[in-house]
């Protein structure tokens, strides 16, 4: 019991869950980024459908059951990469060195992750009570189909120019984010070996600059044309 508490409490164990966590939030951005674009379709088809993928994502019961996982995921990898994590990085090191050129060590998103993670954390506690809150807690208006029309709730939010900015903002913030982290975490998890190494950088890479990319197109669109 001794020694698995002692993993447990561990930094490498810290950042496996943190790696972990992470990888299960980027299939999760996957899927609500596929219910999302639903947003670009005409007007009259975007309604219904965005409608129907909120429905089916707040009743399904695989769905229901995967939320909490989700939350909890949010919430451990930014407590984890946030405060732990980088408190964790000051103790071992608590003098800097008299000249540190980090930048030739690593890229600048590696050496902010504690400063983009929080600024994502915000970032999704803003658009949670934007969203999810309004979705749970208030009474919201029916749509012809009788499904709450979080599609006007959506619509209504982007067409503020302010929440445009911090939306596609925050997308690049994600960006810079899954640029370092994406790999990072197979790389901690051990899966990065050299034969894969490009595959898998590859992958981040994409990754990294086409799902921000298309959640950030999605209120530009509405803010412009809606």
């Amino acid at each position: 019991m001794a020694a698995r508490s002692a993993l447990l409490k561990s930094s490498l164990a810290k950042k496996y869950w943190m790696s972990l966590t992470g990888l299960f939030l980027c299939l999760f951005l996957i899927v609500h980024l596929a219910g999302n674009l639903t947003l670009l379709k005409d007007a009259a088809d975007a309604g219904p459908a965005f409608n129907a993928y909120t429905e089916f994502m707040t009743s399904f019961p695989l769905i229901k059951i995967s939320s909490y996982l989700l939350y909890f995921s949010i919430l451990f990898h930014a407590i984890d990469g946030i405060l732990i994590l980088t408190r964790e990085n000051k103790k071992a090191r608590p003098v800097n060195y008299a000249s540190n050129k980090a930048e030739r060590n690593s890229i600048w998103a590696s050496r902010n992750m504690g400063v983009l993670g929080t600024a994502i954390f915000i970032f999704i506690v803003l658009h949670m009570a934007n969203f999810w809150f309004k979705y749970k807690f208030t009474d919201i208006a029916m749509d012809p189909g009788d499904l709450p029309d979080m599609y006007g709730i959506v619509v209504a939010s982007f067409q503020e120019g302010w929440y445009t900015a911090v939306y596609v903002v925050s997308m690049i913030v994600l960006g810079f984010h899954l640029w370092h982290g994406f790999e990072s975490a197979f790389q901690t998890l051990g899966i990065n070996h050299h034969k894969y190494s490009p595959i898998i950088q590859g992958v981040g890479r994409f990754y990294s600059v086409v799902v921000p990319a298309l959640f950030a197109i999605i209120p530009i669109y509405i803010f412009l044309n809606l």
